[in-house]
């Protein structure tokens, strides 16, 4: 079975916010949708975390390595691409790209052989999972209103980042983090997000430091991206005196670009995007080092259908994988999979065992979405 051609679709019409200092607006595209077509009929999909521009672009320059690929060796052909495109500049968005490539690439692998990719990496250690809703900011009172809103959904763990925190003054912050443990009551897992990766991110060490001892006074499972995404020694120290975990590593990609965090015990928790890090193929590596040092694999979800279904066979895959980040109020999410998304009265996410991702998009809403591009006729 052979790569006949691969296609991508922006994804527009209703791209939620972000949080980020330049702030996104609806018809902005920051995710791609992927579809790789095989000489058999089988078609994969993937997604990645990149302006359609340049997932076209990189299509473009892959082309001459990956026509005529089998498309049964998802890890082999994902490393050949990576190999040959470090002189155009490795981790970028060529990366972004190949990512959506590996992703399509095992769910074709897992529709041929009628199995999930859990059970193609290596086994299921679960058949389901606590999903945590994943939201941004905002001032106490409409933040302690949406959660409301999103706990009566079922979500029994929740993730709140970037608006005003750190932006502003400790007792915001603080305000903040009250009202959202407050509106979740005691018993549910509550996270906090930064956002260190904003532009020009003003805070360091010392900040992060006295913000975690706030976050302790609520219960709060881990405190992520509390720094600049390069501060590798300064996380360190992070990590050593903060008395909640630290989390992070979103913004990385490759493997290599993890190492030196790893080994460094920078983190508590990694989180790497299968929709940037290079796939299911870099991220599985990414988790299994994660093992070696003790750190914790939960991988980042701010994405699309496509990624968290990723996502729920990586969980299934890693023993330690107890959580996945489930973006709340996005259609790219909802609305583009035929049956969405159902949890379960534990407030857990089924994992697919169908074949492959166990995904079947709904074509009028990715079409709705897309433009109109043609990704799967």
């Amino acid at each position: 079975m052979k790569i006949r051609e691969i296609r991508s679709a922006g994804l527009r019409g209703a791209t939620p916010e972000g949080g980020w200092s330049n702030e996104l607006r609806p018809d902005d595209c920051v995710h791609t949708l992927i579809a790789v077509h095989t000489d058999e009929g089988l078609v994969g999909l993937g997604s990645v975390f990149t302006h359609d521009g340049l997932v076209r672009a990189a299509l473009q320059v892959l082309e001459p390595l990956y026509r005529g690929e089998t498309a049964l060796e998802p890890e082999r052909v994902s490393e050949k691409l990576h190999q040959h495109m470090f002189w155009l500049g490795r981790g970028g968005a060529i990366t972004h790209a190949i990512s959506g490539i590996d992703i399509a690439l095992w769910d074709i692998f897992g529709k041929a052989t009628g199995q999930p990719i859990s059970r193609l990496l290596g086994g299921r250690y679960r058949d389901r999972v606590q999903p945590y809703a994943s939201l941004l900011m905002d001032e106490p009172a409409k933040l302690k209103d949406h959660l409301s809103q999103v706990r009566e959904q079922g979500f029994r763990a929740f993730k709140i980042g970037w608006g005003p925190f750190g932006r502003r003054d400790a007792a915001t912050d603080r305000a903040i983090v009250a009202a959202a443990r407050d509106a979740i009551g005691p018993d549910a897992k509550l996270m906090v997000d930064a956002g260190g990766s904003d532009a020009h991110w003003p805070n360091g060490y010392k900040w992060a430091l006295n913000t975690a001892k706030m976050l302790a006074d609520y219960d709060v499972t881990w405190f992520e991206e509390a720094l600049h995404p390069d501060a590798l020694e300064d996380s360190v120290r992070l990590r050593e005196h903060s008395p909640v975990k630290i989390a992070g590593g979103e913004v990385l990609t490759r493997r290599q670009a993890f190492q030196p965090w790893l080994t460094a015990g920078a983190l508590d928790i990694v989180q790497p995007d299968v929709t940037k890090v290079g796939g299911i193929s870099e991220e599985r590596r990414i988790a299994w080092m994660a093992q070696d040092h003790g750190i914790q694999f939960i991988p980042h979800g701010w994405n699309t259908a496509v990624g968290l279904a990723a996502d729920l066979q990586l969980a299934a895959a890693i023993p330690t994988t107890d959580l996945v980040e489930y973006l709340t109020g996005s259609p790219f999410i909802d609305e583009i999979t035929v049956g969405g998304w159902t949890l379960d009265a534990d407030g857990m996410l089924p994992i697919s065992d169908a074949p492959g991702l166990g995904l079947e998009l709904d074509r009028e809403a990715v079409n709705r979405y897309t433009t109109g591009e043609s990704l799967l006729d």
